[in-house]
């Protein structure tokens, strides 16, 4: 078969997966509208994360639905989902379970492994910054890796794997900052607000109710696998990849724009990159696309930068923040 023949053929098998695949989706998206009422941006990001194949940080206040959103997105993509509540005596084997000794009938002792909550295909990691540096760590290995270690073996996590924790934005007493290296594990920082007058009167009359709404399956776990392997083949043009490129390297502090030096303590590496690209394909699968533009890239520019970069000191005084330095580069593409 020619190099031609070969990627007509490719295109052919992209073009027919991703039919089934953007009406799946898209009856998934309205499907989770119709639960999480006035958060649109929100339930778009959380589900290109998901797509992306990746995991996401909520940040925002108590009562916004965050939990809600969790639970609502395993049911409609039919993944198996457990939510942990993180508190500063979390230990490490609550999240990744432990081994027991177990005794048998002949009083032979062995060691079992007692699975923890992590060995889901969606977990809720809730108020993650609540717990020590050293519970949050355990979470490090397995979102990068897809397995944990314990006592020197090796046990794999289900496929898909996917971590969504919430984080109060409120500096209070008892929390532990996440360090830059974990934060560069979540594909998104998803900043969840207010709803407007309008959504908060339809919560108000929906859910106070007898019955209250609740969430339907409509895709399967091999339904969201094949989105997901759809993601990583659908075309992404010379345009957008120079776009992402130019974003993401003009935000480090030494060789890049002009607008940030001095301003910024670090910047985005190389992850930070993959993480655009993917969720830009992700975003345009959501909207009805099989191909991402600049447009995607400017819209995911904040929510995939923001947890990757640091003010310097100079900055913070000047009253520059983060978001507003996204923008302003993101502007020039």
């Amino acid at each position: 078969m020619s190099q031609g023949s070969s990627a007509t053929s490719l295109d052919d098998g992209i073009v027919a997966t991703a039919e089934s695949c953007l009406a799946s989706v898209g009856q998934a998206r309205e499907a989770i509208h119709g639960v999480i009422f006035g958060q649109e941006k929100v339930v778009d990001l959380a589900l290109v994360t998901i797509l992306a194949g990746g995991h996401g940080l909520l940040v925002g206040l108590p009562g916004l639905a965050k939990t809600k959103l969790v639970e609502t997105l395993g049911t409609v993509l039919g993944l198996d989902a457990r939510r942990v509540q993180f508190t500063p005596d979390l230990m490490p084997s609550d999240i990744l379970g432990t081994e027991i000794l177990d005794e048998d009938a002949d009083r032979r002792r062995s060691f079992r492994f007692v699975k923890g909550p992590v060995f889901t295909q969606l977990l809720m990691a809730d108020e993650i910054n609540r717990a020590s540096p050293r519970t949050q760590s355990a979470l490090l290995q397995a979102m990068q890796e897809n397995f944990v270690s314990v006592a020197g073996e090796r046990h794999d996590l289900p496929r898909p794997f996917h971590v969504l924790a919430t984080q109060n934005p409120i500096e209070q007493e008892g929390t532990y900052p996440l360090p830059e290296a974990q934060l560069d594990r979540f594909l998104l920082e998803i900043d969840v607000g207010y709803p407007d007058r309008a959504a908060e009167r339809r919560i108000l009359i929906e859910t106070t109710g007898i019955a209250d709404q609740g969430a339907k399956a409509v895709m399967s776990t091999d339904a969201l696998l094949t989105a997901q392997r759809l993601v990583r083949r659908l075309p992404v043009g010379e345009a957008v990849v120079d776009a992402i490129l130019d974003l993401v390297r003009s935000a480090r502090p030494d060789s890049g724009d002009p607008l940030v030096k001095g301003k910024l303590m670090w910047g985005p590496g190389p992850r930070a990159s993959q993480a655009l690209t993917l969720a830009a394909r992700a975003r345009a699968l959501i909207e009805g696309r099989v191909a991402p533009s600049i447009a995607d890239v400017k819209a995911l520019a904040e929510p995939v930068l923001k947890h990757r970069m640091a003010l310097s000191y100079a900055a913070r005084a000047d009253g520059d923040t983060v978001e507003g330095l996204i923008a302003k580069l993101a502007e020039k593409l």
